[in-house]
């Protein structure tokens, strides 16, 4: 298991570290506090994440912009150093198999940082002959600050001017004494940023966030609280978004990770495969008081149209929801559908606009 310096904050805050790890790395499911109070704080005031799980990886040398643009689906040659953005990766299929955020730090530098699917096998073999160097980074904290007070309580402390950040944007910068790199996004659908720290700077950083965030209602949030965030937000998470294993960008609504740019894996496999989708990303609405199940079957008039991929109860929507992969007979906003949960319960629902929540992203674009 990969060591948190952080463990000793979450076991502080109730939460036993077990449900299972992340990336080899135990994480806090949940806390002492109720979960929708986390959501509530985070839509409202600040709430504060560890997700220092997802993997890290630096690429740097002359060859680093041609083996990062070989290994994801967006035009990686074009970035600017102190840019980011999402990209698909993908097999030689065209599908895809992890989620990656590619952030170049310098002309030369890419910091990459991914899920739990192919990554480091694809970047190994993109980097193959090239002159280039890959290393993954242990020895960081990733710390996500989100919600419309979070540049209040962060900018006194920031050299940064966190007004001038733009979505995806990062730079160094000194937090709290303490040398960093602030990326502003994350995975709430709230303005916010993550921050990039040593290991050793860790506790000091998690700390003084708490302690300037306390005027404004900053509230530690758990994982529960993270993924209930992100489903409100339609925020896709490989692999419980892709659940076929053989899904498309454009089936899941990214085809705008894809460029006609580049020769990554993938390629003409992937923009063969436009136009040919077997289903849609979508949400639904489900008349029932709890999250339905993972797998649950989406029906149609007794007909199987779809399968619920990522499901939560929003308590700050008063609905059961699920983000969901629909057939072409149940795409259009309105359907009335059934839901039959693995258990053989049944609940009657609806398909709807999806995201559920900020469907114009205004919030992350903005912060008090």
């Amino acid at each position: 298991m990969r060591k948190n310096e952080l463990n000793v904050r979450h076991r502080a805050l109730g939460s036993d570290l077990g449900g299972g790890a992340y990336n080899d790395m135990a994480v806090p499911w949940t806390y002492a506090t109720d979960a929708f109070d986390e959501v509530a704080a985070t839509r409202n005031r600040i709430g504060l994440f560890d997700v220092s799980a997802v993997h890290t990886a630096i690429v740097s040398g002359p060859d680093a912009d041609r083996v990062v643009d070989h290994l994801v689906s967006c035009d990686c040659l074009s970035m600017a150093p102190g840019t980011g953005q999402v990209g698909s990766e993908l097999d030689d299929a065209g599908r895809i198999v992890d989620d990656i955020i590619v952030q170049r730090d310098a002309a030369d530098t890419f910091r990459l940082c991914h899920g739990g699917g192919a990554t480091p096998a694809n970047l190994l073999a993109s980097a193959e002959g090239r002159n280039v160097q890959v290393r993954w980074d242990d020895d960081v904290n990733l710390i996500a600050v989100q919600g419309p007070r979070t540049r209040a309580a962060l900018q006194p402390h920031c050299s940064l001017d966190l007004s001038r950040l733009k979505w995806f944007d990062h730079a160094e910068a000194k937090l709290f004494g303490r040398d960093v790199r602030i990326f502003l996004g994350g995975f709430t659908g709230e303005y916010g940023v993550e921050i990039y720290c040593r290991s050793a700077d860790a506790l000091h950083i998690w700390d003084a966030v708490v302690e300037a965030g306390e005027v404004h209602g900053l509230m530690p949030g758990s994982w529960t609280a993270l993924n209930a965030l992100r489903i409100e937000s339609g925020l896709l998470f490989y692999p419980l978004d892709m659940p076929e294993g053989d899904t498309t960008p454009w089936e899941v609504g990214m085809g705008w990770t894809v460029s006609t740019k580049g020769e990554y894996r993938g390629k003409q496999a992937v923009l063969a495969a436009k136009g040919k989708e077997r289903f849609k990303h979508g949400g639904i609405w489900v008349k029932h008081k709890a999250a339905v199940e993972p797998g649950a079957r989406i029906l149609l008039d007794g007909q199987d149209v779809g399968i619920v991929t990522s499901p939560s109860y929003s308590q700050h929507l008063m609905q059961s929801i699920a983000l969901a992969h629909l057939q072409p007979a149940a795409q259009a906003i309105g359907t009335a559908i059934q839901v039959r949960n693995p258990d053989g319960s049944v609940f009657d629902g609806k398909v709807v606009r999806c995201p559920f929540y900020d469907p114009m992203r205004v919030r992350a674009s903005g912060g008090n």
